[in-house]
């Protein structure tokens, strides 16, 4: 009875003490995967415009949320073993961001984690969601326009250089929506009487071939796609259009702002501040699958006149007024 009577003391003693402990225990923090397909110099604007997003509703990035980032250096061969990185930390929630790749990496890493993306506009013909309203399955988002900008852009060299027969489009022809993008351009040059020479670019060492391609076909005018390699290392890219003193239109302002002549396309880091909210309902318990993926509303057109100056050409007044913002 004696040894009874010390038991009952030290079991309520043992229990108090592992609640103590267990008060004592941090909260468990959520954990947000970030995919990228480019490099992180390339995506700092792109990522902090995410970390900024989630600031805004409350978050303190590595206080009271954590982000595992993951880079692919503009080479989509390293995505798919990225994402099994993230799964394998057991992450909250997967953010994709650099093209529709790295959303079909992570969605074959995991059919459980919901994944949140900002993408080109071609994930319903990717199958990677059954529709804009109801995505259904684990990927929700933000997407910035599609293969159907590709013709838009091409009408815009026409307006700045109204004589244009020939133009070059550069593009990854392994990217989801390099078909589709394709047949755009096709159209739309038809229409507008333009010859288009297609050049496919894989990898990075491929750009200044293409380059090389698009004087040897006589080219008047290029048009980059959005796409890694080509998007992998801008700067360099926009370079060599002025050195090659060729006028050229890209698909974000990003381009522009380091002496891209002109850009056409919705703002890729607005579009990434917009994923902080989704990733913010998927927290609070909201079912990845219903959550509608936004389509951009407003596209920006973008001139830089430093670098019209430094390949001699001259902007259409008409074509000056409809920029939505002019870099002089």
């Amino acid at each position: 009875m004696r040894k009874r009577g010390i038991g009952i003391p030290l079991c309520a003693l043992f229990f108090a003490l592992c609640s103590f402990v267990s008060a004592q225990q941090p909260p468990k923090l959520p954990r947000i995967g970030f995919l990228s397909a480019q490099s992180e110099s390339r995506s700092a604007d792109r990522a902090e415009a995410f970390r900024q997003g989630l600031r805004d509703l409350g978050y303190a990035p590595g206080k009271n949320i954590l982000i595992e980032y993951r880079w692919a250096d503009g080479n989509n061969d390293r995505l798919p073993g990225l994402a099994d990185e993230l799964v394998q930390l057991h992450v909250d929630v997967i953010v994709t961001s650099g093209g529709t790749l790295a959303v079909v990496a992570a969605k074959n890493a995991t059919k459980s984690i919901p994944i949140v993306i900002s993408s080109g506009g071609n994930v319903v013909e990717a199958g990677l969601v059954n529709s804009f309203s109801r995505p259904g399955g684990n990927v929700t988002g933000v997407t910035i326009g599609g293969y159907e900008l590709s013709g838009k852009r091409l009408e815009v060299l026409k307006d700045v250089i109204p004589k244009l027969s020939r133009a070059a489009y550069i593009f990854n022809p392994t990217a989801l929506v390099g078909e589709l993008s394709t047949k755009e351009i096709n159209r739309s040059a038809q229409a507008l009487g333009v010859r288009v020479q297609l050049l496919e670019v894989r990898r990075s060492d491929e750009v200044a071939e293409a380059f090389g391609a698009a004087i040897k076909g006589r080219a008047e005018a290029l048009i980059a796609a959005q796409n890694p390699p080509i998007s992998s290392d801008y700067k360099s890219f926009v370079d060599l259009t002025l050195k090659h003193r060729l006028p050229a239109i890209y698909a974000d302002n990003s381009w522009s702002a380091v002496g891209g002549l002109m850009s056409y396309g919705a703002s890729i880091t607005d579009q990434h501040r917009r994923m902080a909210k989704y990733v913010d309902k998927i927290l609070k318990g909201a079912k990845v699958g219903e959550l509608p993926i936004e389509q951009p509303t407003k596209f920006e057109f973008v001139i830089n006149l430093k670098a019209a100056k430094q390949i001699g050409l001259t902007i259409p007044p008409n074509v000056l007024a409809r920029a939505d913002r002019v870099i002089r």
